[in-house]
């Protein structure tokens, strides 16, 4: 992994949150917080091209590609705006309830999941919006991932110390995996093909490994302080994870059960990202502080 690029946010002051892209349009999504925009970057010219303001606290974004929209969840209202996906003039807005958070795209389904609350997923059609149902959990929600081979929806809850499991065919929990000795479970990736759960804690700072199929735990890997994004390179059996200590920690696997770690300078509070693999690159969003601007560094992966 090497930076390739730095991508100036002008004007973006406060914490940054998630990101998403637009492949086929070449964009990425940036949900600064603190400042209260959505950042739009044109990955061919590297620039910041515009900043969608009017939101409150965004911290999810998710882009659907047809009909293309913008999915924002603000965590200050509890809210999610729908955006035109080519304009960025909002089409709608959903009302949730308190801090909504993280949002996934079902591609299969055309479905948008949206963690919010004190404890539940909201289910819309990404098409038109409409409500499809709520899924209550033990507590609120962080990271949470969507298996595509069947239906199941992984979610850590840190309030409950746990991992929740949905079905999301019924529409129901149907597993409690409990986390013990280990607590902040924030981030999560899924290796569906590998049958491995990755879930990033903070106290103590670890990735934990779990089976999928059980929940039971197959390692502990310690890691840098404050990680707030997980993604697992299949191709090049790597897991990156973005920590605010200000630097990514790559777990490189080896021998069954054994990964080198190795760390990537980046900068303080830089503990979001997103992995891009057509594109090969892992883009960390890098908040202003002091002397360092807000910006979006590029690291290229090696192929």
């Amino acid at each position: 992994m090497r930076q390739v690029q730095s991508i100036g946010l002008p004007g973006v002051e406060g914490r940054i949150d998630h990101m998403a892209i637009d492949l086929k349009g070449e964009r990425l999504f940036v949900a600064a917080l603190g400042n209260g925009s959505v950042e739009v970057i044109d990955l061919r010219s590297g620039k910041q091209t515009r900043s969608v303001h009017g939101f409150n606290e965004p911290q999810g974004v998710a882009f659907v590609p047809r009909p293309a929209a913008l999915f924002v969840s603000n965590g200050g209202d509890g809210t999610c705006d729908v955006l035109d996906g080519r304009t960025l003039q909002r089409a709608r807005t959903l009302h949730l309830g308190a801090d909504a958070d993280n949002v996934r795209y079902d591609a299969t389904t055309h479905r948008i999941y949206v963690g919010y609350g004190e404890g539940a997923i909201g289910v819309f059609d990404s098409a038109t919006g409409d409500s499809l149902g709520v899924v209550p959990l033990p507590g609120h929600p962080e990271s949470f991932q969507l298996e595509a081979s069947g239906s199941r929806i992984f979610v850590n809850v840190p309030d409950a110390g746990e991992v929740t499991v949905i079905d999301r065919t019924k529409g129901t929990v149907v597993a409690h995996w409990k986390i013990e000795g280990i607590a902040d479970n924030f981030p999560m990736e899924l290796d569906e093909a590998g049958h491995r759960l990755f879930v990033g804690c903070r106290r103590p700072a670890a990735v934990l490994i779990l089976d999928d199929r059980s929940g039971r735990r197959l390692h502990t890997v310690p890691i840098e302080g404050d990680s707030d994004d997980l993604f697992y390179d299949a191709a090049g059996r790597q897991l990156f994870a973005s920590c605010g200590s200000g630097f990514i920690q790559v777990l490189k696997e080896g021998p069954p059960g054994r990964f080198a770690v190795a760390k990537v300078p980046t900068a303080d509070g830089a503990r979001t990202s997103l992995y891009v693999p057509a594109l090969h690159c892992l883009y960390v969003a890098v908040p202003h502080r002091g002397p360092q601007r807000a910006e979006i560094r590029v690291f290229e992966v090696a192929r």
